[in-house]
């Protein structure tokens, strides 16, 4: 993405609030003409975010950036800039590219397309354990030593039910090409240095998965619906492109089955309308 690191909602995303709170105040719909550059799909990203994308290709966000310009029939280029203070003021505001491939829905200063895809924070902890909590209040976490991104939504809860003394806080906000917490807090978690994991799915799933079999992951759809655990994931342009919005909604729509697999590759949780899990 891109938009959004480590801990989407405090966000994301996470980076995401990073991001867009460097783009020009007051900005309208209606300050910049349209001005995509139709010959070529120009992407701004993250050269080192894994899973959402690098500059080898090998993140999802880079395989549906493929997947798009395929479908439009032309090359795919990227700008890389990392996920940090300055994002879209540097890359996206000033027309170095046309699209960020992941971004909260309805954020501010920018504008954005239909969501792609819903995710929600996840628990993760090793099958060996047993652990059967699936919330954050559950007592068997009262004795259990927590990892979390700092100032994410699982952290707000944790707190809430006396649960700070066991935790250990990874960084939200980090320079991706150096820092990457969120394997860090999996790779801990398998190495027994921490009892839990609480973070975003798609970043929890993706570095889970490259430990076997051994670590269950549990999406915390059961939380108190005054904690937003669970967020839609759109795409970025320009605001008043608004038929460029349009082509990328059509792209969306046509190829959600092609875009599904993907996210399925990746072992991204993904929720339907209703907050249900989509196995």
């Amino acid at each position: 993405m891109t938009v959004r690191a480590h801990g989407i909602a405090a966000a994301l995303l996470l980076g995401a609030v990073a991001a867009l709170s460097s783009a020009p105040v007051g900005a309208r719909a209606d300050d910049h003409p349209e001005a995509v550059d139709r010959s070529s799909f120009r992407v701004c990203s993250d050269p080192s975010n894994l899973p959402f994308s690098n500059d080898k290709g090998e993140g999802f966000e880079n395989k549906i950036a493929e997947l798009f310009a395929a479908k439009l029939n032309v090359p795919l280029k990227y700008t890389w800039y990392p996920n940090s203070i300055g994002f879209l003021r540097n890359t996206l505001r000033v027309r170095r590219c046309d699209i960020v491939m992941g971004t909260v829905s309805g954020a501010e200063l920018t504008q954005t397309t239909n969501p792609y895809y819903r995710s929600v924070y996840v628990m993760v902890t090793r099958k060996a354990d047993n652990i059967t909590a699936d919330k954050i209040e559950d007592p068997q976490l009262k004795t259990l030593k927590i990892g979390l991104t700092a100032g994410a939504p699982p952290a707000d809860i944790a707190a809430k039910n006396g649960l700070a003394p066991n935790i250990r806080p990874y960084d939200l906000y980090v320079d991706t090409r150096y820092q990457h917490p969120g394997q860090d807090m999996i790779d801990d978690l398998a190495n027994k240095q921490i009892d839990v994991a609480l973070l975003w799915g798609p970043i929890a799933g993706y570095y889970a998965a490259q430990h076997g079999d051994e670590l269950k992951v549990t999406p915390l759809v059961n939380e108190p619906k005054s904690t937003r655990m669970e967020f839609y994931i759109t795409m970025a342009v320009r605001p008043g492109e608004n038929q460029w919005k349009n082509d990328i909604n059509k792209l969306i729509r046509e190829n959600k089955a092609e875009i599904d697999k993907i996210l399925h590759d990746y072992h991204v949780p993904t929720l339907n309308a209703r907050g249900e899990l989509i196995q």
